[in-house]
């Protein structure tokens, strides 16, 4: 049985990935009949128009969701069991609107290997270069 040590040290500072993808209608929409979400800020677009953003945007836990594929991109091919630990800091200093192609990049910032911990700076930014969600995600092997 392989444990968190065993990919451990492939996870070193620096180590990063990334992904794209343009933020679709669909998208939002199964998102929010997912989780229930379905606040005028994110289906009704006369309701938009009227804010200062002008159009839907996108909820921001999508956006967390994208961060989640992230790190599982990070461990591909590493032995072991990993969970994540979780998220702090979370940000969304910009709207993401529909249409919008985000890339979010998961890039390993720090380790405890006392704890068997990896500590990510995740960003997703859109062709605009706008910042529209930042983290700190916490991966933690599993013995």
């Amino acid at each position: 049985m392989t444990t968190g040590t065993d990919g451990f040290e492939a996870l070193t500072i620096g180590r990063r990935v990334t992904f794209s993808k343009t933020i679709s209608e669909s998208d939002v929409y199964l998102f929010a009949g997912i989780t229930g979400d379905f606040s005028p800020n994110h289906v009704d677009e006369e309701y938009m128009r009227k804010t200062r953003y002008g159009r839907r945007i996108a909820h921001g836990a999508l956006a967390i969701g994208f961060m989640s594929k992230t790190s599982t991109m990070v461990l591909e091919g590493l032995p072991g069991t990993w969970i994540s630990y979780g998220y702090d800091k979370v940000r969304f200093p910009a709207p993401l609107f529909f249409g919008d192609t985000i890339t979010v990049a998961y890039e390993i910032v720090e380790r405890d290997p006392s704890q068997l911990k990896t500590f990510a700076r995740v960003t997703c930014t859109t062709q605009r270069g706008d910042v529209v969600c930042a983290a700190t995600h916490i991966l933690k092997g599993v013995e």
